[in-house]
């Protein structure tokens, strides 16, 4: 449901209380039911491409004409690689396991008491997020798959995207018999509607804000309800002395220059010294032709006139452009205190052939992420085979990391006995 067809609050509101009475068709639906609804919006997106990058063409030219930065105008863009990957991505939900129901732990007592853990849906999932129309279509199947009903409040700088893709939501449900009340968008930008929709504490039973870091803090500011969040993606890649120096320059290029304004991109490179005469010469040159802005510090800057003088501000920045911040240390130990002081708890990566040095760095960090000889562009639901995510969480309750399936999910006790007492 669309602002559209909400002409006040109150009518919202009644929306609301719908999607979450909704609950319990979801919860007890077969999965059977589920993974075709899922498959027939794969099908249905795949047959209007045209129609969705024709509306998200529109939605582009809308908001350069308004002004918003390059950065939100790269997360806007649907290209036809795009909507092909958000079929891939339905299908790849479809074939996963239903984590609901699934049973985690299952023991006889003494008592003789049978105790099972077992997964549930988590309710009413509230996402709010900007920009990127494919959120649209990856939280309503991760949602849907493990059982949540989804309230979608996309920004309107891509409400024309957000429609089209929403309306092959509702026929999809429909075509299979699903209640289309499991589901609504809310393209509206009203603030005060906003606050109200983060005190409705007892309907919505999680928030997870994906954007900037203004509506983050927004979120975090107002809600009454749980959240998940995701602050910033400052990710860095601690290239070591023992580094393969032509895969190291093939993974900090490309975690760069493939998709700058993810928040999986390189932010920060930091080069062993024994390594930087060798290394840091040749990525200077690769940068320099893929027109990245280099920030470095005075040992980066004597390698090229080009290397513009780091800032403090510049270590802990996400840029979400073509600029990367670059540190020469002296050895891991710099670099994991480097990493410990900047991080944003989103990935971090070791490029070395030391088992040791490997251990020490996945051991010494803790972001939701550690990679090792690959690029920080992997911690992502698609690439880690979570076929799609919700987002990434930054913070450690309720879930760390990129969050599939199972991370909807919480876990109940099921006891089951005959007769005891106590």
């Amino acid at each position: 449901m669309t602002n559209s067809e909400l002409p006040n609050w109150e009518a919202l509101r009644d929306y609301v209380q719908k999607t979450r009475q909704a609950t319990s068709v979801l919860a007890t639906l077969h999965t059977d039911t589920k993974n075709a609804v899922l498959r027939e919006l794969a099908a249905r997106i795949g047959a209007s491409s045209g129609d969705i990058l024709e509306a998200n063409t529109r939605d582009v030219a809308t908001a350069r004409a308004a002004g918003l930065s390059e950065a939100k105008i790269r997360r806007l863009t649907l290209t036809s690689d795009a909507v092909a990957q958000m079929g891939t991505g339905l299908r790849q939900v479809a074939d996963l396991p239903d984590p609901v129901g699934r049973v985690t732990r299952d023991d006889v007592l003494p008592t003789g008491l049978r105790v099972r853990k077992v997964r549930c849906p988590l309710g009413v999932i509230l996402m709010i997020y900007e920009a990127r129309p494919n959120v649209t279509v990856d939280a309503f199947a991760l949602c849907f798959k493990s059982g949540n009903a989804c309230l979608l409040k996309g920004g309107r700088e891509a409400a024309e995207s957000n429609t089209a893709l929403f309306g092959l939501i509702h026929e999809s449900l429909k075509a299979h018999g699903v209640p289309p009340e499991v589901a609504h968008l809310i393209t509206s930008s009203d603030r005060e509607e906003m606050k109200a929709l983060l005190k409705m504490t007892g309907v919505i039973d999680l928030v997870i804000p994906r954007g900037g870091t203004e509506l983050i803090r927004f979120v975090h500011e107002h809600s009454r309800i749980p959240m998940v969040q995701h602050f910033m993606g400052v990710c860095h890649i601690f290239v070591d002395a023992s580094a393969d120096i032509s895969k190291a320059l093939e993974i900090c290029t490309t975690a760069k220059i493939t998709a700058p304004a993810a928040c999986n991109t390189v932010e920060t490179i930091l080069v062993h010294r024994a390594i930087a005469n060798a290394f840091v010469p040749r990525l200077l040159d690769r940068f320099a032709k893929e027109g990245v802005e280099v920030r470095g510090d005075a040992a980066v800057q004597t390698h090229s006139p080009k290397v513009v003088a780091a800032t403090d501000d510049d270590w802990g920045r996400e840029f979400l452009d073509l600029i990367v911040a670059m540190r020469i240390v002296d050895n891991i130990d710099a670099a994991i205190e480097h990493i410990r002081k900047h991080t944003s708890n989103h990935t971090e990566a070791i490029l070395s052939v030391d088992e040791a040095n490997q251990r020490r760095f996945v051991e010494g960090l803790q972001s939701s992420c550690v990679v090792v000889n690959a690029s920080t562009r992997f911690n992502d639901g698609h690439s880690l085979g979570l076929g799609a995510e919700i987002g990434i969480s930054t913070s450690k309750i309720h879930a760390y990391g990129p969050m599939g399936l199972e991370e909807l999910t919480t876990q109940r006790y099921v006891v089951i006995g005959d007769g005891q007492t106590r």
